[in-house]
């Protein structure tokens, strides 16, 4: 039987672009950066929230990093939920889900994801939170997931993990357990190709894992 579900959070049960838009472009201003689209900001998302201003501001210029960084984290974080939400049947999956352990790990800092999943009335549903700052390494590192599993005493072929990026397959994949991987995410399909299932939506969830407790059976 499939104990533990660990679920990815940007792009897979929230939808957090718009959010994460506004305060990148909030940041950027005063470097005169042209204003990011919704589009442009979630293909950068996923590596965490540093590696993410790198990415538009350069990895080479650590002290304007680190400024824009100070903005976008200040602004974020008093910005959080303004205009994120949970994906449609996301809270449906995750009261199907109550006799099943249940961990969110993100590459997203581990007090803006607790936050956010308390505002969305997500948080009480789970058992455990990693976030990006929560060990030494994070996705596509398999050591949050070997983490979370060795934390509830469960074992891989007991786990699955849910996300819409490649750095949750290669993270699933490295530590053993079987990967699904949501197509309405911040990702093109064909970056999922390597995940074991494939759903079109969290509604979805329930009835493979079903399948999945079935075939062990």
């Amino acid at each position: 039987m499939i104990k533990l579900i660990m679920f990815d959070l940007d792009g897979t049960l929230v939808d957090s672009g718009v959010d994460i838009t506004n305060a990148l472009n909030h940041a950027l201003l005063p470097c005169g950066v042209p204003a990011l689209t919704v589009g442009q900001t979630i293909s950068l998302v996923g590596e965490g929230v540093t590696r993410l201003i790198e990415k538009v501001v350069g990895s080479d210029e650590l002290m304007r990093r680190d400024e824009v960084l100070a903005r976008f984290l200040d602004y974020y974080s008093a910005h959080l939920t303004i205009e994120t939400r949970p994906y449609p049947g996301v809270v449906r999956a995750i009261e199907k889900l109550s006799d099943r352990r249940k961990a969110v790990i993100s590459n997203k800092l581990e007090s803006l994801s607790r936050r956010i999943l308390a505002d969305l009335e997500l948080l009480q549903h789970l058992d455990l939170v990693l976030g990006g700052d929560s060990l030494d390494e994070k996705k596509p590192s398999p050591m949050p997931l070997l983490r979370v599993m060795e934390s509830l005493a469960i074992r891989p072929a007991e786990s699955v993990i849910v996300g819409d990026s490649s750095f949750d397959i290669q993270a699933g994949k490295a530590a053993g357990v079987r990967t699904v991987a949501v197509s309405y995410g911040f990702r093109a399909a064909d970056t999922l190709r390597e995940a074991d299932f494939i759903i079109d939506s969290m509604d979805e969830l329930s009835a493979l894992l079903e399948q999945l407790d079935a075939a062990e059976r």
